[in-house]
């Protein structure tokens, strides 16, 4: 079909970006290190892990791989983070969600210090994103020159969530105009739809914000140029639902009862009046999976331009 939204070659050219800059770093003698926390055992988190573990392989980053039971306290994930918090060997730790329900995720995510928070979902992340201080990453910050970056100075050391920032690369990839588009997001987690408004925001669209209590979604999904679905509910968006020409980026996991994932999309009603549709597998996924590579090979840089003593 022409109007895929495909991700698996944006995810490419990141991954292949990401290796690059890593064997530049290791020929300086310098090590990429990513941790990567597991708790439970979670078939979609596991299946993750494994994918991550293997990406990670592929494009020179180190894996410190970490497997918890769904019996392990606070305190004993909390002085797991702060260990590598203090090892110079990691540059980000990525914490697979679901936690257990006996654990308080957001204490957890708030430990790790904003320059290994990777995934760019602790409070600090998330604060300087919505105070419009991180978002220079938006605009190719992430390429600029590392002593120009200084001027960022605190806010270098914070990532976007790769979830939504992938949303946004994935639409500009395609050559999708933003400004002055109306976007309408449906969900509202921390870790999707408050962030991805607040890209959208900076990029000058209007945005609406819809969530389990909004009334006639559907009269309001007819009005997006850009139509965003965050809810992990198996076929909530249908053709009838989606204005002609629009844009769909189904950002939800549904795991299938044969182990196969789905979005919430519709594909087969939606594709007939979406100008461009992301699949599910192969839309935001692999674009996810692959910031928050370019996130942790970015931490490592960062690292090292600090340490210069030209900075001192």
């Amino acid at each position: 079909m022409n109007n895929i939204l495909d991700g698996k070659k944006l995810a490419k050219e990141i991954k292949a970006d990401v290796k690059t800059e890593v064997e530049h770093l290791n020929k300086i003698g310098i090590d990429v290190g990513l941790a990567v926390l597991l708790v439970g055992n979670n078939p979609a988190s596991a299946q993750y892990f494994q994918a991550i573990l293997s990406k990670c392989g592929k494009t020179g980053i180190t894996a410190y791989e970490l497997r918890l039971p769904d019996t392990v306290t606070v305190n004993e994930i909390l002085n797991i983070v702060h260990s590598i918090n203090i090892d110079e060997r990691i540059n980000g730790l990525l914490i697979l969600m679901p936690l257990p329900e006996h654990i308080n995720a957001r204490r957890i995510i708030n430990s790790i210090v904003p320059e290994k928070d990777i995934d760019g979902l602790g409070a600090i992340s998330v604060g300087r994103l919505a105070a419009d201080e991180s978002t220079f990453q938006l605009f190719n910050g992430n390429h600029l020159n590392m002593y120009q970056q200084l001027r960022f100075v605190p806010s270098i050391w914070s990532f976007l969530p790769c979830t939504p920032f992938g949303v946004i690369r994935l639409l500009e990839h395609h050559n999708i105009g933003i400004k002055g588009k109306h976007a309408v997001i449906i969900g509202k987690s921390l870790a999707v739809g408050k962030p991805l408004s607040s890209m959208f925001l900076v990029k000058e669209a209007t945005v609406t914000i819809c969530h389990r209590e909004t009334k006639n979604l559907g009269d309001i999904t007819k009005q997006a140029d850009i139509l965003c679905s965050a809810t992990g509910k198996r076929g909530l968006i249908r053709g009838n639902m989606v204005k002609k020409g629009a844009v769909v980026v189904d950002i939800g996991v549904n795991i299938l009862e044969d182990g196969g994932i789905c979005g919430d999309v519709d594909f087969k009603t939606v594709s007939k009046k979406a100008s461009l549709l992301t699949p599910v597998p192969g839309g935001v996924g692999p674009v996810t999976l692959a910031m928050l590579l370019e996130n942790t090979v970015r931490s490592a840089q960062r690292n090292e331009l600090f340490k210069s003593p030209l900075l001192r």
